[in-house]
Order: structure tokens, then sequence, then C-alpha cells
């Protein structure tokens, strides 16, 4: 059976600019197109798809991790209309043991640019629903996506990564406490109804901030938000008019294009009597255009921006990250011996051993209840015995080292495993 080698090919936070995550960034109805036109490459076998915020990453079980690297960057470049030169120099590429790593400290939040933050565990939650409803998965990255979400539980539940009050969302009301001293009484406008932006109104409510606005393009959609913070919904033609009276706005928009632009600004100083005025993008694709900053006393920041506010917070989540590094590691160790027994070979020694050591304990077990029994008599139950397993195992070894179907091979292994316990001490 030709070796399956597990392979990462992407792009994140440290990689790669903001400008540049957003041009690759996939749209959750991209998905299904992206996963089922890749799967059709004869050098992919299986594939998962993360994009979020911080990261566009594929996760690939190949035969030929070359030639993989280069279908995904063909693929990202024809797909988003962008030359391969606007972003090589920012992509990484793992594979190994150093792929297995990798997927691990995602789930865990220890690659994440909060270190701890709980969000990118669901995300990767959901970006593997959607390969297995597409059937892109397969025993590998099956094997290697629930071991994720066992890693992440355990470095969640074992280490302190996840305590101390460090967010993105978070960090933006820490920044608005820096422009504006005291939230309290501090109009918050909410643009759309992304998950992080949402926190960040309940920092601010907590910190005494309103009245809450909320546009969304649903009314419907704002109107409930708006109930949860006690709030009014707007309809987005609305929102020109009240950048006039809010202090802060918050946009997370899933729009391709910006939703605030430099031109809707005209006059709104004026009205606002040069009054602060707080911009928080926490969107990708970015909703509000950067050149809005120029302008006096207004003062906006993307998700790049809250960088220095976090890192004033998570040295904490840092100390406890090196733990949650180390139960990484030994995850790794782990799956490298089950993924190593996807070979035939080990597994048809493993189930050898496992059905002799089965054999040798009920002997004895026999033996100690035969005490009257002559060396002859055990000889021949021994032979009698061995004969059995010889024969029982056959047809299972043969079906092993004959299966007709080279890409089931891995499937049939994995069953074989699981199906007599192989894997106890992993």
């Amino acid at each position: 059976m030709e070796k399956r080698e597990i392979v990462v090919i992407g792009l994140n936070h440290e990689t790669a600019p903001v400008e540049v995550r957003e041009r690759l960034a996939f749209a959750s109805e991209d998905t299904p197109k992206v996963l089922e036109t890749m799967r059709q490459e004869p050098c992919v076998d299986e594939i998962v798809l993360f994009s979020t915020c911080n990261r566009v990453e594929f996760l690939l079980a190949t035969k030929d991790v070359s030639k993989a690297v280069e279908t995904v960057k063909d693929f990202l470049a024809d797909f988003k209309k962008t030359p391969r030169s606007a972003f090589e120099q920012a992509l990484y590429v793992h594979n190994g043991d150093e792929a297995v790593r990798h997927i691990f400290r995602v789930a865990s939040s220890l690659d994440s640019m909060v270190v701890g933050e709980a969000q990118i565990l669901g995300q990767i939650k959901e970006s593997y629903r959607e390969a297995c409803n597409h059937k892109t998965c397969g025993v590998i990255l099956n094997r290697l996506m629930h071991r994720s979400f066992s890693v992440a539980k355990r470095v969640r539940t074992e280490t302190g990564i996840g305590d101390h009050a460090v967010s993105i969302s978070y960090a933006a009301v820490e920044l608005g406490r820096k422009i504006f001293g005291e939230l309290e009484r501090k109009a918050v406008l909410l643009i759309g109804a992304g998950e992080m932006a949402e926190l960040a109104v309940e920092h601010l409510v907590t910190n005494h901030a309103g009245p809450i606005f909320v546009a969304n393009r649903t009314f419907e959609r704002g109107l409930e938000i708006a109930e949860g913070f006690r709030g009014t919904a707007i309809r987005f033609e609305e929102i020109p008019d009240h950048l006039k009276q809010v202090d802060i706005v918050i946009s997370s928009t899933g729009a391709p294009n910006y939703i605030l632009r430099h031109s809707d600004f005209k006059g709104v100083m004026r009205a606002r009597k040069n009054r602060p005025l707080f911009l928080i993008d926490i969107a990708v694709p970015r909703d509000i255009d950067p050149e809005i900053n120029r302008i006096t006393n207004v003062y906006v920041y993307d998700i790049d921006d809250l960088k220095s506010a976090i890192e004033e917070n998570i040295e904490e989540r840092r100390h406890e990250a090196r733990r949650g590094e180390r139960i990484a590691d030994g995850a790794v160790v782990q799956f490298r011996r089950w993924f190593q027994s996807l070979d035939i070979v080990p597994t048809i020694i493993a189930l050898r051993e496992k059905i002799e050591e089965i054999r040798q304990a009920e002997l004895k077990k026999t033996f100690a209840s035969l005490a009257w029994a002559s060396e002859e008599d055990r000889a021949a139950i021994d032979r009698l015995t061995e004969a059995l397993v010889k024969k029982i195992l056959h047809d299972p070894t043969l079906f092993l080292k004959q299966s007709e179907h080279e890409d089931k091979k891995s499937l049939h292994v994995d069953i074989t495993r699981r199906l007599f316990n192989l894997d106890e001490k992993d």
C-alpha cells in the first residue's frame, strides 16, 4: 500500500497581514465547491478546509506531498483570481508529525492570536462537519480530527489557558477605555452579527456603556440582537445619521466590500463637534475603510491592530500554554503510533501477538484447574489451541494482505485495529 502523508498548507495571522488573509478567506457558501473540487484532484485523498478571520488552511491526506502543495497553490490562485506571488511567501507547509502537532495546537488555541480563546474549537468542529457532509474525510483525517478535539479538551481542563479575561473583544474594550477614559454612557453602534462583535458589546455593557444601537442587513435579526442588549434596532440606511451621535462603532459583517467609507464621514465630525469616534473592525474582509483613520479624532482599529492591546494581557496564558504544548506533544507521539500501525504488517503482528497473549492466559488458567493432566496432555492442548488460532487468523490475515481496493486498505486496517482493540494504550 502506497504510504499516505498528512500535510497542512496555509497562512495565518503570524505569516500574512489582514489584507492578504481577507483576499484568500472563503465564505461558508464556498466551502462545498472548494471541497468537491479539491477532492477530484488525483493527489488529494482526504481534505478539510479551515477558513477563519485569522487563518486559511488546507488539511490533506495525500500520497504525494509536493504535488498536493502545488495543487493547493494553483487552486487558491485560480479560485481567488489572485497571483501566487501575492500570497506564496506567506504560506507554510507542515507534514508528518509537524502537521499533526499544528492541528492539535490550532484546535487547542495554542496557535491563536489570542492564546486560549474559545471560539476556534467550534470553528474547527464546523469545518470538520462540512468535510464529513461532503464525504472528503476518511480514516486518517477522521482519526486526526477526533484526536484534536480530545487534545483541546485536555488542554482546556488541565491548564489555565482559558483563565484571565483576554480576547479580541476584551482588547477592543481596553482600547476604548484608553481613548475615552471612562466607558460609562458611551453610545455604541453594532453593525452586523459577528460573535466577537457581540462579545465586545457585552463587555461594553458590563462597563456601563449605552445606549446600544444595532444595524443588521436583516432587520428582524437586528431586533433580536438589540433586545438582548436592551438596545434599539436601526436600518442600514440609518447608519450615517447615527455616526453623528454614537461614540463607539463595532462592525463585523460578512460583506465582501467596505460598509463604511471615507465619503460616509462628510460632515459627521462637524456635527459631532469633533468629539472622538472609536471604530472597531472585527470583520475579515474588513468592513471599515482604513483611510477613515486619517480623519482627526476618528480612531479605526482592525483585528491586526488589536494585537498590541492583547499582548499586555496574555503573559499568564503564555505560561499555561507551555503546559498545553506538552500535552499536544504527547498526543503527537500517540497519534504517530496509530498512523504507523495503518501499515498492514504491524497490524498483522499486533493482532497475532494479542491473540497469542489471550491464548497463553487461558492456557494458564486451564492448566491450573487440570492438575492431573500429564505433560503429554498439556502439550496436546497447547498444539490444539495454537492450531485453532492459526486457522482463525488465516482469513483475516489474507484479507488484509490481498484487499482488492488499494484505497480501502487503511480503512480495513483501522477497522481491524478497532475490532480487536489493538490500540489500548492509545
